[in-house]
């Protein structure tokens, strides 16, 4: 690629990710035991709980990364879908066994893959717990998935976070386009 292709290309992607919104979630408003779903506007949860420290989580082994809930995974990997497609998703996890999450396009085409750093990192493991996973598709994410031992109740999720497109960055990249050009 020529210098000022490749110089408009890295302006414009840059320009993009500025005004990039971004929403965490961080479980704290639930009591201990709920069941999420469709309680955060813009996201739709399958197989997950809140668990909070001293009461349902061992927060020993599984501390929260912030506050005192997490999400669990509840008989099989957690979904969240999301209601306009993210740009990037990303949680810290504390996990028994391996982690992967997948990410998939509104075509459910898979678009992105991350995988644990350990096959474990709760406290006694040895390994940091709350590891940062990220996955990132500039196309659109519309779900991801979280997988650790099929069987369920193998990792906690807390400070989920998503950036979004703002409505700017839809315009702004060919106003950006037609002032170089």
């Amino acid at each position: 690629m020529s210098r000022p292709r490749t110089l408009l290309f890295g302006m414009l992607f840059i320009s993009t990710l500025a005004r990039a919104g971004t929403v965490t979630l961080d479980f704290e408003s639930f009591a201990d035991g709920t069941s999420l779903t469709n309680q955060y506007v813009g996201f739709l949860f399958t197989n997950a709980s809140v668990f909070t420290a001293g009461l349902s989580l061992n927060d020993l082994e599984f501390p929260p990364h912030s506050g005192t809930n997490v999400a669990v995974e509840a008989g099989g990997p957690i979904t969240i879908g999301f209601t306009s497609p993210v740009l990037s998703f990303s949680g810290f996890f504390t996990y028994g066994s391996a982690l992967t999450i997948d990410a998939f396009d509104s075509l459910n085409q898979s678009v992105g893959t991350t995988n644990s750093a350990f096959t474990s990192n709760f406290v006694s493991s040895g390994n940091p717990p709350n590891e940062l996973l990220q996955v990132t598709f500039a196309g659109g994410i519309s779900h991801v998935s979280i997988t650790g031992d099929l069987a369920g109740s193998s990792f906690t999720l807390d400070d989920a976070t998503v950036s979004t497109p703002t409505d700017s960055s839809v315009r702004e990249p060919s106003s950006t386009f037609m002032m170089l050009a």
